[in-house]
């Protein structure tokens, strides 16, 4: 919905680990945390076990007609041997999709140290290289772990400050959400509202399509499959209830279940495993 935001205030900014800041724009305040801190290590460490939030509710705008979302990034993770030092940016990508094994987007950021990828490129990474993620709803924050960790450092005027340079509703560095209005409905950190309301549309979808329930793509993920990634057990419901085959295994091996497992979705993993 608004790309432009996204550039802005994401396209120069680069964590380097062992430097003393981040590439900015003349006058704008930068914050930073080493990437060896503890709080931003348990920051990254969150965010990589929350992934599948993020990932849920880009799957659902991906569905949606009128976007929803302000915008929606990832922050990786980057490392390359440079005299033989290993040096490390944490930089923003967008444009993620996710398969359940790896993810992909397109850097966002011009490289402070790293010559091995550039602002533009197509990348691909494992979770393990996720250190954040970030979407905004009416410009309300999501996730932002990290960003979370270094306004918490901060003092009350700069957090303000900080807030103003990103035009964002940053809210308590101390409750990040996940979830889209999970204070009014809590509900929602369980499971998705569009997958609930589209219970009866996917019905009659796969009513009048009766070959998608079993079709495979090329990498033997089937609609089972992605719907388990995604976390959306209404969905995962009623493809089992119409035949769909929880033990079909992609050309990584795995069924709806593992990927389930893997992402934490707990109430997915029920109704797999029944």
């Amino acid at each position: 919905k608004n790309m432009g935001l996204f550039k802005k205030i994401l396209g120069g900014e680069s964590d380097a680990k062992n430097s003393k800041g981040a590439n900015k724009e003349e006058n704008e305040p930068v914050f930073y945390a080493d990437g060896e801190d503890a709080a931003m290590l348990e920051a990254f460490k969150r965010a990589r076990e929350s992934f599948g939030y993020f990932w849920r509710e880009l799957y659902w705008e991906n569905h949606r007609i009128i976007p929803g979302l302000d915008f929606a990034c990832v922050k990786v993770a980057f490392s390359q041997d440079i005299g033989g030092h290993t040096e490390v940016e944490h930089m923003w990508i967008n444009d993620v999709y996710f398969d359940g094994e790896r993810v992909y987007g397109v850097l966002a950021n011009d490289p402070g140290i790293l010559t091995s990828v550039a602002s533009g490129d197509e990348v691909a990474v494992s979770l393990e290289q996720i250190s954040d993620w970030m979407f905004a709803v009416d410009g309300r924050v999501y996730g932002g772990f990290s960003v979370q960790a270094m306004r918490k450092a901060m003092s009350q005027d700069e957090r303000a400050e900080h807030d103003e340079v990103w035009g964002l509703d940053f809210g308590d560095p101390d409750v990040i959400l996940l979830a889209y209005e999970q204070e009014k409905h809590p509900q929602n950190l369980i499971e998705h509202p569009m997958s609930v309301n589209m219970k009866e549309e996917l019905q009659k979808f796969l009513s009048q399509n009766p070959k998608e329930i079993t079709q495979a793509d090329d990498e033997g993920y089937t609609m089972l499959h992605r719907e388990a990634i995604a976390g959306n057990r209404t969905a995962v419901e009623i493809l089992l209830a119409k035949g769909a085959d929880k033990n079909a295994k992609n050309i990584h091996g795995k069924t709806a279940l593992d990927y389930a497992r893997a992402l934490g979705w707990d109430h997915v993993v029920q109704a797999l495993s029944q």
